[in-house]
């Protein structure tokens, strides 16, 4: 069975494979008609139904999922939060942890937690919504070769290493994305 994942993130589709085992990911890319929609929700769960909606216009008949996910700092009134793809001009992962490392330069509450907003639409139009968080800190520096994004500055509570430090398995069985996602593997989400 396949499941039709509105993402072109390699990170995301591999975390997504990696979770739902027993299906095929598809990338959304592969289909023709998909245009990217702008996402301008203002919170995560309404620019994951966004993708949701436009990947299943452009994918009838699949089962299609969508998330949006991001930083949460309180030292920085909760940024880069729904921005934390774009939180730097460049929009790159370099440029955008290079900025957030900037902004959290002298202050002493480096707490952070990664949200992750996660939709399916069925082709019967029924919607199943989770959230997944992961609550840790922002260490000085970059450490840790797998994950992408802010995974080498993010150290989840209870480790001493940072999510790139993890084994994929590891980091998927804490992560917002992983708890997000099994939660809608076993349609524990709400529907909407």
């Amino acid at each position: 069975m396949k499941i039709v994942f509105a993402s072109t993130n390699r990170g995301k589709l591999r975390e997504a494979a990696e979770i739902f085992k027993d299906f095929e990911i598809v990338p959304i890319n592969t289909f023709s008609a998909w245009k990217s929609p702008d996402e301008n929700g203002s919170t995560f769960l309404q620019n994951a139904v966004i993708k949701a909606e436009a990947a299943a216009k452009s994918a009838p008949d699949s089962i299609v999922l969508a998330d949006d996910s991001g930083l949460v700092i309180p030292a920085l009134d909760g940024a880069p939060g729904i921005f934390s793809a774009r939180f730097s001009k460049e929009g790159t992962d370099a440029a955008n942890r290079e900025k957030l490392l900037a902004e959290l330069s002298g202050k002493s509450d480096r707490s952070a937690y990664f949200v992750c907003a996660a939709v399916l639409i069925f082709p019967d139009k029924t919607v199943f919504a989770a959230e997944g968080r992961c609550y840790g800190r922002i260490i000085e520096s970059c450490r840790g070769d797998n994950g992408f994004g802010y995974d080498p500055l993010f150290v989840p509570e209870g480790y001493g290493r940072t999510l790139a430090e993890l084994s994929e398995d590891e980091k998927n069985s804490i992560s917002h994305r992983g708890r997000a996602f099994r939660k809608l593997l076993t349609f524990k989400g709400s529907s909407i």
